[in-house]
């Protein structure tokens, strides 16, 4: 979970019941919840939003799928492997070797 372990969130735990207090702790968890609950409420939304409007080609479409990091491998991926399916070109073949008498 973004490379927090559970020492780290347990740190956080420990600062933000000093921080903000075991009384008010509940309350702010509960808003951070409801915060997290809209956040993935609009992200499906606008997905879906998307899909719409692009048809039903792009039905099966991600928002990984937008990320320039993942379209950059995907390419890359696909041409080594149209390279892997094409012959050596000449230059890379071994030289044949001449009898020796």
């Amino acid at each position: 979970m973004f490379g927090i372990g559970l020492a780290e969130l347990g740190v956080i735990a420990v600062i933000a019941v000093l921080v903000v207090g075991p009384e008010r702790l509940p309350d702010l968890a509960r808003q951070a919840g409801r915060l997290l609950r809209e956040v993935r409420r609009i992200a499906t939304a606008a997905r879906d939003d998307l899909r719409s409007e692009l048809g039903p080609e792009y039905a099966d479409l991600e928002l990984t799928d937008l990320d320039p990091r993942t379209i950059v491998r995907k390419h890359i991926v696909e041409a080594m492997n149209e390279d892997d399916d094409s012959p050596a070109p000449s230059w890379r073949q071994r030289p044949k070797l001449m009898p020796v008498s």
